[in-house]
């Protein structure tokens, strides 16, 4: 093992929502995880704590997946990445309703509304933003740019905890 904690544990995020094997920097979306895994996730919503803590526990799946001994516990305590948060979210997106949580990811990516073309080009400025977004709670009441859009809301998502807004979400879509 001669790469990073840090680099191994990126790659295995990737591995969980994309194809590794592509060769093909223009046909992958590393720079897109990349710039997620860099961003931390605030909570200040009630209860997203959780949310937050099913994306560190991924570090765990990956400890216990590649087998490592020694790892620094400071490491498995850091903050939330975002790309953690909605790859945690994806999963549980994945037992609620059904389907991967590959798929889960990429929809959840779409409802951000980042735009891109079709080389993957993922311009830094707007991916910041719409995770900025998410974090700071600045997408429309109805959920619009956000995570869990709803067409027909009962309250403010924006003051909404991001368990009750899945939950809502599935609701209106199975």
């Amino acid at each position: 093992m001669n790469k990073p904690l840090d680099e191994l544990y990126l790659e295995w995020l990737y591995s969980q929502v994309g194809d590794t094997g592509l060769s093909d920097p223009s046909k992958t979306y590393w720079g897109l995880l990349r710039q997620m895994y860099t961003k931390e996730f605030v909570w200040f919503v009630p209860n997203d704590d959780n949310r937050v803590e099913d994306g560190k526990y991924l570090r765990r799946d990956f400890v216990d997946d590649l087998r490592l001994i020694n790892v620094d516990t400071g490491w498995l305590d850091l903050g939330c990445s975002m790309l953690e948060l909605l790859v945690g979210l994806a999963r549980r997106l994945s037992f609620e309703a059904g389907g991967e949580p590959r798929d889960w990811f990429w929809h959840l990516v779409d409802n951000l509304e980042i735009m891109f073309d079709d080389r993957h080009s993922f311009p830094m400025i707007e991916v910041d933003e719409a995770l900025d977004r998410v974090i700071w709670r600045t997408y429309d009441w109805d959920g619009k740019y956000g995570l869990f859009p709803l067409e027909n809301p009962q309250e403010d998502q924006r003051k909404v905890e991001l368990w009750y807004q899945l939950s809502a979400y599935v609701l209106e879509r199975v």
